[in-house]
């Protein structure tokens, strides 16, 4: 098993900044939606941010170093979690943080798989190794991230069950569709796919599986198709699914899905931060036990 996570944090937060007409969110809630980066919002007991949360069940889960991927103004994060470029200790994790770098001539990051990129440039040992991805602000699960850590294939994904995840219906058809076989192995990730053409995606346990961006990597093997990966087409960023895609393509049965059925809470629009907290109210009573 591996002790590295990846831990991606650097994006421009655009849904989150659009205005709600929620009348349940604070002030101070619309201010730090307005202002932060999605995984630090304050959403647990004294205004602590839902990334506290990802880690801690990071570190149930047995992963040790912790590489989050932060823009040039991401200072916060180092408020929070240490104020030295790498090897912070936070409640036992080894905390180092990699800076995604928006291009000359662009305003936005460029995707998911250029963040994931600039951190293995910048921690090369990661290269060498295995490692684990995953977003900022969703809360996965202690079992899912452990998952991750035993997947025996050198690349994995928690394959989510579609209608476990506690979403409106118009927010999870919006969902890629994860295509695998009877072995859980990923044959192909489905866009938009048509209503009428889903049912043919379903497992053999009938379900829909989608990914919410939790994945194992061998670094070695994945570090060319980060490099190399395409533009997508039409969102104009370089995103971890096409990364993917074009390994399997040329190492067939190299990447498993991990059947799952559990809601992860979800930080992407303003609304969603009344809804995180009523789950961390009931999942997570007490104060999260570091020791």
């Amino acid at each position: 098993m591996h002790d590295n996570l990846i831990i991606l944090a650097g994006g421009a937060s655009s849904r989150m900044k659009k205005p709600s007409s929620s009348t349940a969110l604070t002030e101070e809630e619309i201010n730090q939606a307005n202002e932060r980066s999605k995984g630090l919002i304050g959403v647990g007991p004294e205004g602590r941010p839902l990334l506290d949360y990802v880690l801690y069940n990071a570190k149930e889960a047995g992963y040790r170093n912790i590489y989050i991927v932060i823009s040039e103004k991401g200072g916060l994060f180092k408020e929070f979690y240490g104020n030295t470029p790498k090897d912070n200790n936070f409640h036992g994790l080894n905390i180092s943080f990699a800076i995604q770098y928006i291009p000359e001539g662009r305003v936005k990051p460029l995707g998911t798989a250029d963040a994931l990129f600039q951190a293995v440039e910048q921690y090369p040992e990661l290269n060498k190794q295995a490692y684990s991805v995953c977003n900022s602000d969703n809360l996965y699960s202690a079992k899912a991230l452990l998952a991750l850590r035993k997947a025996e294939t050198p690349n994995a994904f928690i394959a989510y069950d579609r209608d476990a995840l506690d979403f409106p219906h118009e927010r999870v058809s919006r969902f890629a569709v994860a295509h695998t076989n009877a072995e859980n192995l990923l044959l192909g990730i489905v866009e938009k796919p048509a209503v009428e053409d889903i049912p043919k995606y379903k497992d053999d346990n009938g379900k829909i599986r989608v990914s919410m961006n939790a994945f194992k990597f061998d670094g070695n093997t994945f570090y060319p198709y980060l490099k190399d990966c395409p533009i997508h087409p039409e969102r104009n960023e370089k995103e971890l699914p096409t990364a993917l895609l074009n390994m399997i393509r040329d190492f067939p049965a190299s990447a498993t899905g991990i059947p799952f059925s559990e809601h992860v809470p979800d930080l992407t629009a303003k609304d969603d931060i009344v809804e995180v907290k009523k789950y961390l109210e009931k999942h997570f009573p007490d104060e999260l036990r570091w020791e």
